[in-house]
């Protein structure tokens, strides 16, 4: 039987099991959340150390299963592949609050699995995968130092936090925001908002760690219970020998290289401080350093002492000197400059420079069809704003195989992607779909705000009405005894050697998007309010640069952009426009020379067109198509075919009625190809739509006995007089419903010869 704790979080019952399911792993917890919600985490660890590594290789997947939602994968593969872009942030997520807490020197493998077995479709299951994650290492032998779950928190009407809130209730409140944390600190912090304010996103971070508290206690009361002992595990650690001597003779070098303003020149000069000066500048009393220099860790134990003399000159620096590595004050901001409409051929281009980070955004407008199809196990609408971020390896002037977008390149894209969404046009308003691609060309430190504020140029530059400027900048916390000091817009050697990295972005009336990563065990309220306080100043200042580049968005779209028309129409006519087959559809769009029409289930249909008079001609078509019939208008329509008693004529795509042959002339007509041909166009009006639905029209009721030559029938010898068929042969006809009394003349006078009484025949309907 599994043991298990039971707790309420956010008006919900949560149950967090062991002992039932995958035992072989070395630690495993099923939670299960609601109604619907089951996820299940097994974490692994190797037996040895993998040696000669500096880092913890530590690997985190969440697993989305389409069984979990109830469906079946969608496209010609049945079986789920590669991860979703949900499941790479949802992985992202468990791996960033659970890192710093291994211990320092731990180089054992360390898989973690977090699988959704059962799902809620409305309720995200990603912070479920966190509170199992952290479930799992505390029951397990892993050496795991505090134990760690995570929430989300929203917001409802009347501003109140809502604690794991259901898709529907995000957008009421306008707050969505992923916290992890332990009893004691908060670890990471993810999350968006329609422009919240700086004292709100705290209050949110306050609620959310009153609930942690909650789940990381249940957990450790059941870890008390079936947990295992933490296992033994040997640490690496240089010589203290070696330490001192690398200490003695390369602190001036550690020193002058970490005051080079220059990144490449830094990084050349810690180059310098390698293995090989280190051998050159042993002595004939340092064999014993000698020799550990030359085992076969020398050379990372070597390094690693070096890193630890580089955070220490840098905490130095910062926290005691008030002075950062490239001469800059500690909330300075390294110089800015931006440019628009970049390259010629794109809707819309932006740069932004700050400092050695540049990245290029393209901004291309497609049509609705265009946006991105999600098939997952959340229930998430399709995607009309994509944004893209690239990083290749020239930006940090190294070498590397050009592959696939990794997890940090889903991660990036999608912050940014979550700061401009709160600005951008609603569909209504603006029914494109829109793409941004940001491409990083250097690379020094925060790159993903810079894509932020590429992408406002470059959205701005194509003309797409976002309501403000959004812009991005990332924080940084150097700790030394006890003082800290927080640092703004950071570089990457203060990125590496700090202990954090806080993105904040928005616009001056507040926060869209907020992400911070934390080397160290928690930071509290009091930091992260400096720390915001000091982004607020500085996402200003970088507001003011952007406005001076481009103050609002362009007037008109690019030449290159496609022209959108916007219509709606009766859902009961969707199918008369698109057609058997897609038939009429497609002939529109081949007639028109329109790239795209998209049609909704509500009726909305979206024209998407190269020029405005392209699609002119389409709306005019499928305005025609949808509008009723009427009895008493009047259409110009194509003759289509003739038969002995009329012709049909096409008022509408799709709609035909008969033109009797009394009704062609306000003279008798003998035959109807007298008066008309095959493709001719006449002016017909609408005399009677009969209870099938069969039009009835008159081209003479519009000629008000005109009598010019060019209206009259053409003189021809008269007929045989008409002779009935059999009533076993059936007849084509259409009997007007104002034809006056057997052999009277037709309406309108005339001289034509007297007709014989016709009896009705049985024949077939005109439209058959």
């Amino acid at each position: 039987m599994p043991e298990s704790v039971t707790l309420t979080v956010g008006g919900r019952t949560m149950v967090i099991e062991t002992g039932e399911l995958a035992k072989q792993a070395n630690g495993s917890a099923l939670v299960r959340y609601g109604d619907q919600n089951v996820v299940l985490c097994a974490v692994t660890a190797s037996e040895h150390a993998r040696e000669g590594i500096d880092f913890f290789p530590l690997t985190c997947d969440f697993e989305e299963r389409m069984y979990a939602a109830g469906k079946v994968p969608g496209g010609f593969i049945k079986r789920e592949g590669r991860p979703t872009e949900h499941a790479v942030l949802s992985s992202r997520q468990i791996d960033r609050p659970i890192r710093p807490l291994f211990p320092d020197g731990f180089r054992n493998d360390v898989q973690i699995v977090a699988t959704v077995l059962s799902i809620d479709p409305e309720l995200d299951a990603d912070v479920l995968g966190v509170c199992a994650a952290g479930a799992a290492l505390a029951f397990s032998d892993i050496p795991f130092e505090k134990t760690v779950a995570a929430v989300r928190v929203g917001r409802n009407e009347n501003g109140e936090y809502i604690c794991n809130p259901a898709l529907p209730e995000y957008e009421p409140g306008g707050m969505d925001i992923v916290i992890a944390g332990t009893d004691e600190a908060v670890m990471m912090v993810e999350g968006g908002g329609n422009e919240i304010s700086e004292e709100d996103f705290l209050g949110a971070v306050a609620f959310a760690h009153e609930e942690i508290k909650k789940s990381g206690g249940a957990i450790d009361e059941l870890a008390k219970k079936v947990g295992k002992r933490k296992r033994e595990f040997p640490v690496h650690l240089p010589a203290a020998g070696l330490d001192k001597w690398v200490r003695k003779n390369f602190a001036k070098d550690v020193a002058k290289a970490m005051r080079v303003v220059d990144k490449e020149e830094r990084e050349r000069a810690f180059d310098a401080i390698s293995l090989e000066e280190a051998l050159d500048r042993c002595g004939k009393k340092d064999d014993d350093v000698r020799a550990a220099l030359e085992e076969p860790l020398g050379k990372k134990d070597f390094q690693k002492v070096v890193k630890a003399m580089q955070e220490e000159e840098l905490r130095t620096m910062v926290v005691d000197e008030k002075i950062r590595p490239d001469g800059r004050k500690p909330d300075e901001i390294r110089p800015i400059w931006c440019k628009v409409h970049y390259v010629p051929r794109v809707h819309g281009s932006g740069i932004f420079t700050r400092g050695q980070t540049q990245v290029f955004t393209a901004a291309t407008l497609g049509s609705t069809s265009d946006a991105q199809r999600l098939d997952g196990i959340v229930a998430l609408e399709n995607k009309r704003y994509m944004h893209f971020y690239n990083f290749p390896p020239y930006s940090v002037g190294e070498t590397r195989p050009m592959r696939g977008p990794g997890r940090r390149e889903i991660g990036h894209g999608h912050l940014a992607e979550r700061a401009l969404l709160p600005v951008l046009p609603a569909k209504d308003d603006f029914p494109y779909t829109l793409r941004l691609m940001s491409e990083t060309l250097e690379s020094n430190g925060s790159s993903s705000m810079a894509s932020v504020c590429a992408s406002t140029l470059a959205l701005m530059d194509a003309g797409v009405p976002i309501r403000a400027h959004v812009a991005g900048v990332a924080m940084g916390l150097i700790l030394k005894d006890g003082k800290y000091t927080v640092l703004t817009d950071i570089q990457g050697l203060e990125d590496a050697l700090g202990e954090m990295d806080f993105k904040v972005a928005g616009t001056k009336k507040g926060i869209t998007v907020i992400q911070m990563d934390i080397k160290v065990q928690g930071v509290t309220l009091e930091i992260m309010r400096e720390a915001m306080e000091q982004a607020r100043a500085s996402r200003f200042f970088i507001l003011e640069k952007l406005a001076e580049t481009i103050a609002q968005p362009r007037a008109e779209l690019s030449k290159y952009a496609p022209r959108m028309i916007v219509m709606k129409i009766n859902p009961e006519k969707i199918k008369d426009v698109i057609g058997p087959g897609g038939k009429i559809i497609n002939k529109i769009i081949a007639e028109t020379g329109v790239e795209k029409i998209d049609i909704e289930d509500d009726g909305s249909v979206f024209i998407t067109s190269l020029d405005g008079e392209s699609g002119d001609k389409a709306r005019a078509i499928v305005e025609s198509i949808t509008k009723d019939i009427a009895v008493g208008e009047t259409y110009v329509g194509k003759v289509t075919r003739i038969i002995n008693i009329g012709a049909f004529v096409q008022i509408a795509p799709g709609k035909e009625g008969l033109v009797h042959i009394s009704q062609l002339a306000p003279t008798r007509v003998e035959r109807v190809d007298d008066v008309v041909k095959v493709g001719d166009e006449i002016k017909v009006k609408v005399l009677e739509i009969d209870g099938q639905g069969r039009i009835n029209l008159s081209r003479k009721a519009l000629l008000n006995g005109a009598s010019s030559e060019s209206e009259r029938p053409r003189s021809r010898e008269p007929r045989e007089p008409y002779e009935p068929r059999a009533t076993h042969e059936p007849r084509e006809t259409h009997e007007p419903r104002d034809a006056g009394p057997a052999g009277a003349a037709p309406a309108g006078g005339g001289d034509a010869p007297p007709m014989r009484r016709r009896r009705r025949p049985q024949g077939r309907r005109h439209d058959e």
